[in-house]
């Protein structure tokens, strides 16, 4: 930690995650400084006890706790009857909350700034009585040593838990009240100052993905000479294009757009790419490696019958949360995508594919592909519609032109994102450590100044 100085004396604390702790602190166990309550089974509540919000108590789950912090953002109300009827889960100010179950076990959050009366789920612990600092065991238990212990106690498999029993033996520091003080303080101070520089850097990430898209729709729709003569395309969207350019259906410019039969095949261990919506990832590419689904060679036959996907086709998300992104292919490989896309295969002689995977990828034609779907509960764009797309055509050479700016453009721009992003992970990585080595008396953070 640099600049922050020890203790003077350590000795062995028995644990084995946190090794050496100074000589006046102890370890025990977690139950011998709070009480654990939960949603106790008979008190459980149905979907009739979850009404409208003025009419009963927020209730707290694992998606309300972010980054150490409660989150009010996503609220659920449990009935005032249900509320008053577990006054022991009721969550008052200062309280630690925990979650026991789920994929997120062993997120921690301290209860500050209350806006309505609450009370958990049975997804999670409300740890009250504490008899030390509260802001000091929160940041305690979001340290990695903690976490480790968590990791330990846990059981289930798709779904991991943690009992109350279990949860009351793991092992938490005590030392003096005024130096528990002084290191939440501290802590409060410098994990501010870190959050405020990562939500700048945010910011900073969020600016370069909009200069992105503004970038990619001028390109496609003006181009790239500003002195060129403008005319109406005809279409309110698109505005004035050159008056060279053309207006097409994107259908008139494909030899096909077409994709697989309706059915999800069995997936197996060795086999034949088969990727789905997701595996268009937000860097461009298509996902061929992580987690990717394989389908046997009899299935992949039958259903590649009526289009297979090759190089330089484009891959159209048309389905649901994931519609409007669009991938080239760049591979020779043999796969097949779900029929939550479709493949657009491009007539060579009109249109160069990376001029159109950038229009079809914008927030241009995303605009109208959600048009197209408007009242439909999960968007599904048919081939018939995607073919009736409106493009502004130029000529295939200045396409390339084009489509070769907007590459190296981008390409700038993911370089500036891969920066920032690795600036907010190492800032993260320092919190946590900043945390654990306050926590465990790695430094010492009593004579620190804080402003």
């Amino acid at each position: 930690m640099g600049k922050y100085k020890g203790y003077e004396k350590y000795k062995d604390s028995g644990v084995e995650w946190v090794v050496e702790i100074p000589e006046h602190w102890k370890i025990c166990k977690l139950k011998r400084t709070v009480t654990i309550f939960g949603r106790i089974g008979f008190r459980g509540y149905t979907t009739q006890d979850i009404v409208l919000e003025g009419e009963g108590a927020i209730t707290l789950s694992p998606s309300n706790i972010l980054d150490g912090k409660i989150n009010y953002t996503n609220r659920t109300y449990l009935s005032w009857d249900k509320y008053h009827e577990s006054p022991e889960i009721q969550v008052f100010d200062k309280d630690i909350l925990f979650v026991k179950t789920g994929s997120t076990i062993g997120k921690v959050a301290i209860a500050e700034n209350m806006p309505e009366p609450m009370t958990i789920n049975p997804q999670l612990v409300v740890l009250k009585e504490i008899n030390c600092c509260p802001e000091f065991l929160a940041y305690l238990m979001n340290a990695d040593f903690y976490q480790f212990q968590v990791m330990g106690f846990r059981f289930g498999g798709s779904t991991p838990a943690m009992t109350q029993e279990s949860l009351g033996q793991t092992k938490v520091i005590l030392l003096p009240l005024d130096e528990q003080e002084a290191i939440a303080q501290f802590l409060d101070y410098k994990t501010k100052q870190i959050d405020d520089l990562i939500t700048k850097k945010e910011t900073l990430i969020e600016k370069l993905d909009e200069k992105r898209t503004a970038l990619i729709s001028h390109a496609v729709t003006k181009g790239l000479d500003p002195s060129v003569p403008m005319k109406d395309s005809g279409i309110e969207w698109l505005g004035e294009i050159p008056e060279h350019w053309s207006i097409n259906k994107l259908g008139r410019l494909t030899e096909e757009i077409n994709d697989i039969n309706h059915e999800m095949p069995v997936a197996v261990d060795q086999g034949i790419p088969f990727l789905s919506a997701k595996d268009l990832l937000d860097d461009g590419t298509l996902n061929f490696e992580k987690d990717i689904k394989k389908i046997s060679e009899e299935d992949f036959i039958r259903l590649s019958k009526k289009i297979c996907p090759k190089r330089n086709d484009i891959i159209y998300s048309r389905i649901g949360a994931c519609l409007g992104k669009a991938r080239i292919v760049e591979v020779d490989i043999q796969f097949l995508v779900s029929y939550s896309c479709c493949v657009i295969r491009l007539r060579q002689e009109l249109a160069d594919p990376r001029f159109f995977k950038y229009f079809l990828d914008s927030e241009l034609i995303l605009s109208e592909a959600r048009l197209r779907t408007q009242g439909i509960g999960v968007p599904d764009l048919g081939l018939k519609q995607i073919s009736k797309f409106t493009i502004s055509v130029p000529p295939i050479l200045e396409q390339i032109e084009i489509a070769e700016y907007l590459n190296r453009k981008t390409a700038q721009i993911k370089q500036q994102k891969s920066k920032v992003e690795k600036a907010i992970e190492l800032l993260k990585e320092y919190r946590t450590s900043l945390i654990t080595n306050a926590v465990t008396g790695k430094i010492d953070v009593r004579q620190v100044s804080i402003p």
